[in-house]
């Protein structure tokens, strides 16, 4: 076996004991004390990796994915606490039936068993991914990236430490130690341990997976968000919500990368809007239309911007003449990740909630809140892309799977 598959074995059998194991919060509240104790250590190891991340010339919307501070480092903590205080999903039956053979067939959520994520950059990510699997009941493998292997070894260092002083396998968490693609190729075909892979990162990392891995894959991150400013938006609220969707953290999935506005209204939101991306030097690149009212502000768009998902201070500017106009350019060319419309038309607004096709559909807010925080999940392993089992932020619920549990009395067919 190689050393990958030795680490996945591992795994595997940690994921049985931990299926069954009553000491999931004390293990996550373990893990809490162990962050807090040792964060100064956390914190070196993460300037190691923003040393050479800064010599290796990374851009400064990534170098803010990267970057670990001590209040960042507290709300880790304190969604490790949320995620505890969360319910159980597992061990709960969802439905329970008596058949006319006097069977009794219920459907119990169980975990998935082994989960690796593949992910850039984020070494919140390590402990956040980490604590949901370990509250749903898996086993994790976590492969970070090379710029953050300082920042993960140290956090998965600190957190087997910590559930083993809980009672459970360190196994239950493990990182890959190797940072070489070649690993990420061999990870993603290691279906005899591995149950379900998700990658975290670029559009590049998720393709890559989705068509060569064995192992069955959740999309998930690849976020083109549009907010569409309607010709019955509250102007000023749609310029602070468009500041808000485009600068407050652009390398974020969630980050709207695309603004379209209705032609009747241009002109007046483009006067609201552009002096509030201009205090983040936000360059805009326009259709014909949008580049005529800017002027010399804008720069002209290619065939590419409308599917660009720029994880900068970069933003498509784009007119349209009605609101089915918006609904199906988003729906050609969003991601399905989140949408956004800024409208006072309550019609308006529910035909865009109904028509288009994506996790989340917001009216008159950011994108920004498509969190697993933000809606009560206490964190998320990723934000589902795909429709099939779990969809939007994945918390607890969509980490687990289900089984039939039957009970009879000497039946037989």
């Amino acid at each position: 076996m190689t050393k990958l598959e030795t680490q996945c074995a591992a795994a595997k059998r940690a994921s049985y004991v931990l299926a069954g194991a009553s000491v999931k919060n004390a293990a996550l509240e373990a893990i809490a004390r162990a962050l807090a104790e040792h964060k100064e250590r956390w914190l070196r190891a993460n300037e190691e990796d923003l040393t050479a991340a800064r010599e290796n010339g990374m851009s400064p919307a990534l170098l803010d994915r990267l970057t670990l501070t001590p209040e960042r480092i507290a709300g880790v903590i304190d969604s490790l606490r949320q995620v505890a205080a969360l319910p159980d999903p597992t061990g709960r039956a969802d439905r329970m039936e008596t058949r006319p053979n006097g069977l009794i067939i219920a459907r119990r959520r169980v975990p998935l068993g082994v989960v690796a994520i593949i992910y850039e950059a984020r070494p919140n990510v390590t402990v956040d991914a980490a604590a949901l699997c370990l509250k749903s009941g898996n086993a994790c493998v976590l492969r970070g990236g090379s710029e953050a292997i300082h920042s993960n070894r140290a956090a998965v260092e600190i957190m087997r430490k910590a559930i083993a002083s809980a009672g459970l396998p360190e196994d239950c968490i493990s990182l890959v130690q190797d940072t070489d693609r070649e690993t990420v190729n061999e990870l993603m075909c290691l279906d005899k341990y591995i149950d379900v892979l998700i990658p975290r990162g670029g559009p590049g990392l998720i393709r890559t997976v989705a068509k060569n891995a064995r192992v069955p894959v959740i999309r998930t991150g690849e976020g083109v968000c549009h907010i569409y400013i309607d010709s019955e938006a509250d102007l000023d609220m749609g310029a602070a919500i468009l500041e808000n969707a485009k600068c407050s953290r652009p390398s974020v999935c969630n980050a709207a990368e695309c603004v379209i506005i209705h032609r009747e209204i241009a002109e007046e939101f483009l006067s609201k809007a552009v002096p509030l991306l201009d205090k983040h030097n936000v360059e805009l690149r326009c259709d014909s239309e949008a580049l005529a009212l800017l002027g010399s502000r804008g720069v002209p768009a290619d065939e590419g911007d409308w599917d660009a998902e720029y994880g900068d201070y970069t933003l498509a500017v784009k007119t349209v003449g009605s609101a089915q106009e918006a609904i199906d350019f988003i729906n050609a060319h969003s991601t399905g990740h989140s949408e956004s419309i800024v409208t006072k038309n309550y019609f308006t607004a529910q035909h865009f909630l109904d028509a288009v096709d994506a996790a989340a559909v917001y009216v008159n807010a950011s994108t920004r809140f498509t969190d697993g925080g933000e809606f009560g999940l206490g964190a998320e392993i990723g934000i589902s892309t795909q429709k099939m089992h779990a969809r939007g932020p994945m918390g607890l619920e969509e980490l687990t799977s289900c089984k039939y549990v039957i009970y009879g009395q000497g039946q037989v067919r």
